[in-house]
């Protein structure tokens, strides 16, 4: 038995559960990610709060990265060739090598 999960309900599971894991506009922009991604598969997803804070973690800039990674990055290009990067404010342009926000990284 399934049960089809809007974007509020996305943001109620995650808040109910670990509610300082993803801001706001991160649970937008992964919601986004993962229902483009089981569109474009027919792969339903379950939603599992817990496995999703495992899988995906986000980041206020690059430099919060590299701090973590140990990386001296200077723009998320680099990333982008080791894992999926979901952007939390669109690129200027979907011009990575500019951008400078938030985002979201698949664990690696």
């Amino acid at each position: 038995m399934k049960t089809t999960v809007n974007n509020c309900d996305f943001h109620r599971a995650f808040n109910g559960i670990k509610p300082e894991n993803f801001s706001y506009d991160g649970l937008n922009a992964l919601f986004d990610y993962l229902t483009e991604y089981e569109d474009s598969s027919d792969n339903e997803l379950e939603l599992d709060v817990i496995a999703l804070c495992c899988e995906y973690t986000e980041y206020e800039s690059i430099e919060e990265y590299n701090d973590i990674y140990g990386t001296e990055y200077e723009n998320t290009e680099k990333i982008e060739e080791r894992t999926t990067v979901i952007y939390i404010d669109d690129p200027p342009g979907r011009n990575t090598s500019e951008y400078e926000g938030r985002f979201i990284i698949q664990n690696y």
